[in-house]
């Protein structure tokens, strides 16, 4: 009994340590990375956070409508390496975004890069095709 409790007991640990790593999505999964568009428009809101931060922008279509679009970058630190800071984005802001969108049609997108007004390009995540694979 006590050889049967060595080897469960250190083996439930691990698996308890393993399992945030099966939390994480893949890009693929939510957003379809088949269709890379390009969007335009005025931060409204940036959300610094783990995983990812979100920022949103209003959208026009080609009819005028305004859209709130989300877009999830990297992660903070992720972005810090990539060569975001805290004000890289501010409310007010005109940028335009190369983005993934959700592929259940929703106004979210997995941004992949973004430029400024300023004519900055910042990538704001690592491209699908370039993640390391198993």
């Amino acid at each position: 009994m006590a050889c049967r409790l060595a080897i469960l007991v250190p083996g439930g640990l691990l698996m308890m340590a393993a399992a945030p790593i099966f939390g994480h999505h893949s890009v693929s999964a939510e957003f379809d990375v088949n269709r890379r568009n390009t969007y335009a428009g005025v931060v409204t809101r940036v959300e610094w956070s783990n995983p990812h931060i979100y920022f949103y922008i209003d959208v026009k279509d080609r009819g005028q409508k305004v859209t709130n679009w989300a877009f999830e970058g990297a992660g903070p630190n992720t972005l810090a390496r990539l060569g975001w800071m805290r004000d890289s984005l501010k409310v007010g802001d005109r940028v335009t975004v190369v983005a993934f969108p959700a592929r259940d049609g929703a106004a979210v997108a997995s941004a992949r890069e973004v430029m400024l007004a300023s004519g900055r390009k910042i990538l704001a995540g690592m491209p699908p095709d370039t993640a390391p694979r198993p």
